[in-house]
């Protein structure tokens, strides 16, 4: 099954006076890379999360945002009494060790940083726990949103894997005359300048350019490689890499093509081969 890189999966839930959500993006990537953006107080669960990660996707860059907002509700204070207890303790050292200074007074006591808060907070166990369910179900719309969108890239690759295919049987009938084109073509030019050859001799020229510009072996090596691209898309995942690699073949046989070409047709037949292998090599970019 072919996998796109790119693709977009949102979860969200509501749980102890928070909406908990994430916000998973995936972009074509050469390997996996995935970037977690989450509350301090939830990083306990990232390394969990990102194994489970790895163990469904296995390339792309992938941002994870985890956003905790709260809900509108009646406002509630909680007194942390232990650290307010700590704090006390504290004081009275202070106060032994430097009685000039003066104590401090109750509202000081309760702007000290976790001394009164809200009576639930994002490290609550529910929380973690909430956060940790909901990324499995955001990452699992994420995989799928990359299947849908892979089965359309393996697709549109397949039909330009046609398209070569056509173009191959295209320029195999071209290829087919083209001794005959080549001494026509040298005949009509030696009436141009009025020049008299040994048959002999045009016919091994003729031969020779032939053979200069036999291009049986290519043809038969596109061939190959749109086979055995139609076997990877149809084969078991990962896709992307060797599909890379033999579009970049596939290319290199075009090349070649277009080089020994001696007619204007199989030189128009080798552009549109690049034009074709380079849309191949555009999807593939992000195929996982």
């Amino acid at each position: 099954m072919i996998y796109s890189m790119t693709a977009f999966a949102r979860a969200q839930t509501e749980l102890n006076g928070f909406m908990v959500s994430w916000e998973l993006r995936s972009v074509n990537h050469r390997y996996l890379e995935a970037q977690f953006r989450m509350p301090e107080s939830l990083r306990s669960v990232e390394p969990a999360l990102k194994d489970k990660l790895r163990k469904r996707l296995k390339r792309g860059k992938v941002d994870c945002n985890l956003r905790l907002e709260r809900v509108a509700r009646d406002p509630s204070m909680e007194l942390n009494r232990p650290l307010l207890l700590q704090l006390v303790a504290v004081l009275e050292q202070v106060r032994r060790d430097a009685p000039e200074v003066s104590a401090p007074n109750a509202m000081d006591l309760l702007r000290w940083p976790g001394v009164l808060g809200d009576s639930t907070g994002t490290d609550d166990e529910h929380v973690v726990r909430a956060a940790a369910s909901l990324f499995e179900e955001a990452l699992e719309e994420l995989a799928a949103h990359r299947q849908r969108e892979g089965a359309q890239l393996g697709q549109a690759v397949s039909e330009r894997l046609d398209a070569i295919d056509r173009l191959v049987v295209e320029v195999t009938d071209l290829a087919g005359d083209l001794a005959t084109r080549t001494k026509q073509r040298l005949q009509q030019r030696l009436v141009e300048l009025e020049t008299k050859v040994d048959a002999a001799r045009l016919e091994q020229e003729v031969a020779l350019l032939a053979q200069r510009a036999d291009v049986t072996e290519e043809l038969d090596r596109l061939s190959i490689h749109v086979a055995e691209a139609r076997n990877n898309l149809s084969g078991k995942g990962p896709h992307g890499r060797r599909l890379d690699f033999l579009t970049q073949e596939l290319n290199r046989e075009a090349n070649t093509l277009g080089s020994k070409s001696t007619m204007a047709e199989t030189s128009q037949k080798a552009v549109d081969l690049k034009v074709v292998i380079e849309q191949i090599r555009e999807q593939v970019q992000n195929i996982e």
